[in-house]
């Protein structure tokens, strides 16, 4: 599942890592999808960089690859602009120019620049000697994304239909095409395309998930819907409560999925109390998700993301206190994947509880860190129309010290 955006005057987010990459919506708020623009390339696309590094490094090009290496961590760490300048420096040292170019083309994606990135896709492709490779694939996936990133949707179509040509039975490729199709308003197609790939997968309930949060969010909820209808009634013997809770989830039918789910919490894995806590969420029932996310908390305490939505759920209770608490509690396991998020929310939670100084504080190092964050830019502005006096609360204020 996608994450999504949760918009309320402020902002609030929320993930899931079920795929990525996955932040849902509610209370007084208006819907927003992360999968469009930065927000939802950058995990689909950074964690695909570095689950692929060792490979390509191992793919046959030759040379020294320490700055490269270094580079990479540094990527990996979210210090795009410090990667840049370790892939100079490979460059000065003759480093593999084709690696350094992908490098570089990935780091700029981190950066939002989608046209610099392209150009270096491009670059590294130029490179090649004209055998194909698991490398030329990679550095294809990526140009696309960049083409989708810049809103060149047909370019990436067409990247797409070059890897679908080569290779037919690439599922990853079916599936990025019907994004790239439900983009260009070519329904028909992408249904095609997000047929193919279930057929070829039909137990990858993620993925499944995913296909229907893009047919929802293009307007298509009820194509969507039959996806998971479909999967429901061929599994209705073989699949899991945790399973089959998800797909009720999904289905808006909470009364079902909190049968499901209570009975998978029983495994002990955050992602079936997370599911239990949302779908009461989505009933209104604050104070029992609450309790869910508490529950799990107290005997695990390991989960970054069941911290930030426990306080998006504290913060719908009005309890602005301890939705600073659970965020900064989620801070502090360093998990890499949530700390944008759980630092933006830290914000959020600062401006509820009045909080001004503290919050624009927080948000001059948010944007030094994610400066291709639009969102917090606009935020940031606000913010600096706000006098430190509008911190009310003292000992939220000792708190935050």
């Amino acid at each position: 599942m996608q994450p999504d955006v949760l918009i309320a005057p402020p902002f609030l987010r929320r993930t899931s890592k079920e795929s990525a990459t996955r932040l849902k919506r509610q209370a007084q708020l208006a819907v927003k999808g992360t999968e469009q623009g930065m927000r939802g390339w950058k995990r689909k696309g950074i964690c695909l960089a570095l689950a692929l590094m060792m490979t390509v490094f191992a793919s046959g090009c030759g040379g020294k690859t320490e700055k490269i290496k270094e580079a990479m961590d540094l990527i990996e760490s979210m210090d795009y602009q410090g990667a840049l300048d370790t892939f100079e420096e490979a460059a000065e040292q003759n480093e593999n120019a084709r690696l350094i170019a992908r490098g570089m083309g990935i780091a700029y994606l981190g950066q939002a620049k989608f046209d610099e990135a392209i150009e270096c896709f491009l670059k590294a492709l130029a490179g090649s000697n004209g055998l194909l490779q698991d490398m030329d694939y990679d550095l294809n996936y990526y140009l696309a994304s960049a083409y989708e990133g810049a809103g060149r949707y047909q370019e990436a179509k067409e990247v797409y239909n070059s890897i679908l040509a080569l290779k037919p039975q690439e599922k990853e490729a079916y599936y990025l095409r019907g994004g790239v199709e439900l983009q260009l308003d070519q329904f028909n197609e992408a249904k095609a395309d997000f047929d193919k790939t279930v057929a070829m997968d039909p137990k990858n309930y993620d993925r499944l998930f995913t296909i229907y949060e893009k047919f929802s969010r293009f307007g298509y909820k009820a194509a969507g819907q039959e996806y998971l209808q479909t999967a429901l009634d061929n599994g209705a013997k073989t699949l899991s409560s945790f399973d089959k809770g998800r797909i009720y989830y999904f289905m808006e039918n909470y009364q079902q999925a909190y049968v499901e789910l209570e009975d998978a919490k029983s495994d002990d894995k955050a992602e079936s109390s997370l599911y239990l806590g949302k779908a009461y969420e989505a009933t209104g029932d604050y104070n029992y998700a609450c309790n869910v996310y508490r529950s799990y908390l107290d005997k695990h305490g390991d989960s970054a993301e069941m911290y930030n939505q426990l306080g998006i759920c504290e913060m719908k209770r009005g309890n602005y206190e301890m939705a600073l608490a659970a965020f900064r509690s989620g801070l502090d396991l360093e998990d890499k994947e949530m700390q944008q998020v759980l630092s933006y929310n830290e914000i959020v939670a600062y401006e509820f509880l009045g909080n001004f100084q503290k919050a624009a504080e927080r948000m001059k190092t948010y944007v030094k860190l994610y400066p291709t964050d639009e969102d917090a830019l606009r935020e940031e502005i606000f913010l600096s129309t706000r006098d430190g006096s509008f911190a009310t609360d003292s000992a939220g204020q000792e708190e935050a010290n």
